[in-house]
């Protein structure tokens, strides 16, 4: 589904969507940006935003937020995001000007309250790190952006896991970076189960599903997906990505 561009959350149709989040299961999604910049070369932060209020998402973790540059300023502005959609930017950035930490950021639904917040500092041959966001209902959220080497990977899997305390009710999801179907993921599969919800990149023409999510055994998937609308094949070179958890 796509919305018209800028939907604000005081209009009547953003109202009652967030009453029908009530009866149904927490939809968590993922979506690397690419720093706003879509597939014609313009960085496009209204784009952005018209795709993010169309996947009807609980909790958004985002990837490449932030540009890369100086203090990695946001790549889309706050204050945009307080006024078109229902979401707040929980915050997990180090500085005033970015929206996230190493380009990683997490929305979630106003109305849904946060218990706790962090970082998480990945190793690699490249600096990397993820974001962890707990809810006032225990669920535990962890955005990544994993490296482009698998042997990176591999280690920063194993230091997301290490940091997961109740494994059970944890959900990782993001731009894993992973071609294969399974190898890669070792450090994850004693405490979660892997979902891919689709091929994902190129947005394009989707030939890989470089995001997915993984479910600690606690939780269950009743559906997942990507977002293959018109829109957010133009947006950024990553579709997004849903799970209904």
């Amino acid at each position: 589904m796509t919305l018209p561009l800028f939907i604000k959350a005081s209009d009547p149709y953003m109202q009652v969507m967030s009453q029908s989040f009530k009866h149904r299961p927490r939809r968590i999604a993922s979506y690397n940006i690419r720093k706003a910049r879509g597939l014609d070369g313009r960085r496009d932060p209204g784009r952005v935003l018209d795709v993010l209020n169309g996947l009807d998402a609980d909790v958004i973790a985002l990837q490449e937020a932030d540009r890369r540059l100086g203090d990695r300023p946001a790549a889309v502005p706050r204050d945009m995001i307080s006024r078109h959609t229902d979401f707040e930017v929980v915050p997990l950035a180090s500085n005033d000007v970015s929206l996230g930490f190493h380009g990683n950021a997490v929305l979630v639904r106003r109305g849904f309250g946060v218990a706790h917040h962090g970082q998480i500092t990945l190793p690699g041959a490249e600096p990397r790190g993820a974001v962890s966001v707990t809810l006032d209902d225990g669920l535990c959220v962890i955005g990544v952006h994993l490296g482009l080497l698998r042997r990176s990977r591999r280690r920063q899997l194993q230091a997301i896991a290490a940091q997961v305390s109740a494994s059970e009710n944890t959900v990782v999801i993001g731009d894993m970076n992973e071609w294969a179907a399974r190898r890669g993921f070792e450090a994850l599969q004693d405490d979660f189960t892997l979902h891919s919800p689709g091929r994902s990149f190129h947005a394009a023409r989707p030939i890989a599903a470089l995001d997915r999510v993984a479910l600690g055994h606690g939780l269950n998937l009743a559906d997942a997906g990507v977002d293959e609308s018109a829109l957010a094949r133009r947006a950024s070179d990553h579709l997004p990505i849903w799970a209904d958890v």
